[in-house]
């Protein structure tokens, strides 16, 4: 007998949302505000508008592409993660110039933890 987590779904029907589901849209979103922020606040002008503009439409972009639940490209579980572990790495990055370790150090963890288990069980 199949465990309730790899139950079959009926057609137009999708598992339901978890804890970790939400939070790793919470981190996503979390993930293209500081690089709004960075690139606004970060940057003398007028490269303050190009990259506060530009960095999360790029990374919003990579998402749609490879990680959204409807992606564009159909990529390896594995090819999806890096896509992942970019964005969160320069999210990171970006709280680490702005002189802010901990929070990028706190969110690193977060991000990467909620990925890793929602992947799990995304790919079990």
């Amino acid at each position: 007998m199949p465990s309730p987590e790899h139950a079959e779904v009926a057609p137009g029907v999708r598992t339901p949302l978890t804890a970790v589901d939400i939070l790793a849209v919470v981190c996503e979103l979390f993930a293209f505000f500081t690089l709004a922020f960075w690139g606004f606040a970060g940057w003398a002008f007028p490269w303050n508008i190009v990259l506060g503009l530009g960095l999360p439409i790029v990374a919003i972009l990579l998402w749609a592409l490879f990680v959204s639940p409807r992606a564009v490209m159909q990529v390896h579980p594995f090819v999806r993660a890096v896509v992942e572990l970019l964005v969160y790495a320069s999210a990171t990055i970006a709280w680490w110039d702005m002189g802010q370790a901990w929070i990028g150090l706190i969110f690193a963890v977060v991000a990467v933890t909620a990925g890793v288990i929602a992947g799990r069980r995304r790919f079990a």
